[in-house]
């Protein structure tokens, strides 16, 4: 009898495979993050922008919407993500498999949630920027406060602060919840 040798996870990414389907992790610069469930008032926002966003992108063919839980890797080697919405234009170069999805989307939104205010806003954000995602949303459910980033000549650039409403220089709509 031939024995199999098994070893232990060397990186973030590694772990990340191991864990079970549906788990709500991300890793970011080769660090694991794990995520509580979102919360009720986080599910609304989700759901109806979510809806509104794919309806919109579905009418006008623009490309592909997606919300969370999907695996993103914005590379093969450090970063994987679970954006709450996130949309790939026709243009973008995008692989999705039983993986999941493969390239930086060109248009994330996240709602925040209690504990991960900071991750979001700084963490994630640092991260998307130098993935080079054209446009980045995070909406507080409790205020219903909105802020946007654009990308320009590579680095954010802050374009909305607002309440209930997303206004898209990207996909050239206003989305409001």
């Amino acid at each position: 009898m031939q024995e199999t040798l098994i070893y232990p996870p060397r990186t973030a990414m590694e772990v990340f495979h191991m864990l079970p389907e549906g788990t709500l992790a991300e890793v970011i610069e080769n660090q694991l993050y794990m995520s509580p469930t979102p919360n009720p008032f986080h599910q609304e926002i989700s759901i109806e922008l979510s809806s509104s966003i794919f309806i919109y992108v579905k009418k006008k063919k623009l490309g592909k919407v997606f919300e969370a839980p999907s695996d993103v890797y914005l590379d093969e080697r450090s970063n994987a993500v679970q954006p709450d919405i996130f949309f790939f234009s026709n243009e973008n170069d995008v692989i999705i498999d039983k993986e999941g999805i493969h390239g930086v989307p060109d248009f994330i939104i996240e709602i925040l949630s209690p504990g991960n205010k900071k991750y979001d806003l700084e963490t994630k954000k640092n991260i998307y920027e130098k993935s080079k995602v054209k446009e980045y949303w995070v909406i507080d459910p409790e205020t219903k406060s909105v802020k946007g980033f654009e990308l320009k000549k590579n680095a954010f650039q802050q374009i909305e602060e607002s309440r209930s409403q997303i206004k898209s220089p990207l996909l050239k709509k206003v989305f409001k919840f």
